[in-house]
């Protein structure tokens, strides 16, 4: 009876159908609708722009001396006369007030930003009303604000009230670029806080008690774990906020005006052309903003690491199915520990 048990060759095992199979086509037609959405509204303008700048627009007499209108394609020739002339001292005065506003904004920002994040990360009796007065600015429109700060800014505002002087802070000069850099400041500060915080939250309280243990002060918990354990949020932060600040237009045309020179960036000169129906000359320079913007955003990353995708290695097992590689957050637990530890046993701390 066993042998002949035995001797029944025993059933084939049906076919485990993995958990991965197929997920790539699901995934490629849940995705598609964003897909398209996102050729529309940012790829196709981008290839229009390329275009129209080759191009030139409006009326213009020919050979026999007739009045013409229409597009004509001129090549090269529009961005040729950015750096001609009279027009490139004008592209470099905005191309420098783009620069110099994006640096010293996301500098302060970022300064005043991780300030807002240590304080609304405190445990302290009324730190509900705190966050919500320090993201208040964050929520209001940058049109509404930068109406705000120009009632602030007037003749017989505020500002003059407080500091007891009479500057005319919506003309050339200083007082002009002063309160772009105040008002951006103001509205900004408040996003980098906003997800530094997001960052401090996923800090275990565990780590701080080890590095208070071993005798560290707060400057050195701050630089040796806060920061370092914090810097992927802060990092993708600031990159949001350059590339939000290369492109700055509507704060200073709305609180300080246009033909301005020294409030003037190039997303400005691109809308004076464009509303001076000089759409090939607006096109140039919005594409030469465009470029800035590529690589400056590409120097950030590949010198910063700014992980702005998130990590997109997917964990590894072991030999034994389990364990396998630690995330980012674990391993900079870990490292941000083992530092505050390594650091109080030298005598560092």
């Amino acid at each position: 009876m066993s042998e002949s048990a035995s001797a029944v060759p025993p059933p084939a095992s049906k076919r485990r159908t993995s958990f991965n199979e197929g997920t790539g086509r699901l995934a490629a037609l849940l995705l598609s609708p964003t897909l398209i959405v996102l050729v529309l509204v940012i790829v196709y303008p981008i290839i229009s722009a390329l275009r129209e700048s080759l191009y030139t627009s409006g009326q213009r007499i020919d050979a026999d001396g007739f009045v013409i209108e229409g597009s004509q394609f001129v090549g090269l020739d529009n961005f040729a006369a950015i750096f001609s002339g009279e027009t490139g001292d004008r592209f470099w005065n905005a191309f420098y007030n783009t620069t110099f506003f994006t640096v010293t904004c996301v500098v302060l920002e970022t300064l005043l930003g991780v300030l807002m994040a240590m304080v609304m990360h405190k445990a302290f009796k009324g730190r509900a009303i705190v966050r919500a007065s320090i993201l208040i600015p964050w929520a209001i429109p940058t049109v509404v604000s930068a109406l705000l700060w120009k009632w602030i800014f007037q003749a017989d505002g505020i500002a003059n009230t407080v500091l007891g002087t009479q500057i005319l802070w919506s003309t050339e000069g200083w007082q002009s670029v002063l309160s772009v850099i105040i008002a951006d400041t103001w509205k900004t500060a408040p996003f980098i806080g906003l997800l530094v915080l997001a960052g401090l939250q996923t800090i275990p309280d565990e780590v701080y008690e080890a590095a208070k243990v071993d005798g560290a002060s707060p400057w050195k918990t701050f630089t040796r774990i806060t920061l370092p354990l914090v810097k992927p949020a802060l990092l993708v932060a600031v990159l949001f906020r350059i590339l939000d600040t290369l492109r700055i237009f509507d704060l200073p045309y709305v609180l300080v005006g246009p033909n301005k020179q020294s409030v003037e960036t190039l997303s400005i000169l691109a809308f004076l052309e464009a509303n001076q129906t000089r759409y090939g000359p607006a096109a140039a320079y919005a594409t030469l903003l465009f470029i800035y913007i590529v690589v400056v955003a590409y120097v950030f990353v590949r010198l910063l690491g700014a992980d702005v995708i998130g990590d997109a290695r997917v964990n590894k097992p072991g030999k034994n199915g389990k364990g396998g590689r630690r995330n980012k957050v674990g391993a900079g637990v870990a490292a941000g520990t083992a530092t505050a530890s390594a650091t109080a046993g030298s005598g560092g701390i």
